[in-house]
């Protein structure tokens, strides 16, 4: 898969957090941790932002923006 090369969008992020969670009442503004994740889960969604956007996170920066909406601003700004 190639990585998107349009805007990061905060429903697509939303989408990775409900498929890792196992659970549609994520929204833009879940806390990850707070709807269930922990850190395993966090892995993969991480993993799976790298594949789409090919940006590379730490756990640190999930811990400092754990929703969806968060999270796609930091990508965002993290992309040339």
């Amino acid at each position: 898969m190639t990585p998107t090369t349009t805007g990061v969008r905060p429903p697509a992020i939303t989408a990775i957090f409900r498929r890792v969670l196992e659970s549609d009442d994520v929204t833009v503004d879940s806390d990850f941790f707070e709807a269930g994740g922990d850190s395993l889960l966090a892995t993969r969604v991480l993993s799976a932002i790298a594949r789409e956007y090919d940006v590379e996170l730490t756990f640190d920066d999930f811990v400092i923006a754990p929703s969806p909406g968060a999270l796609a601003a930091l990508v965002e700004s993290l992309r040339p």
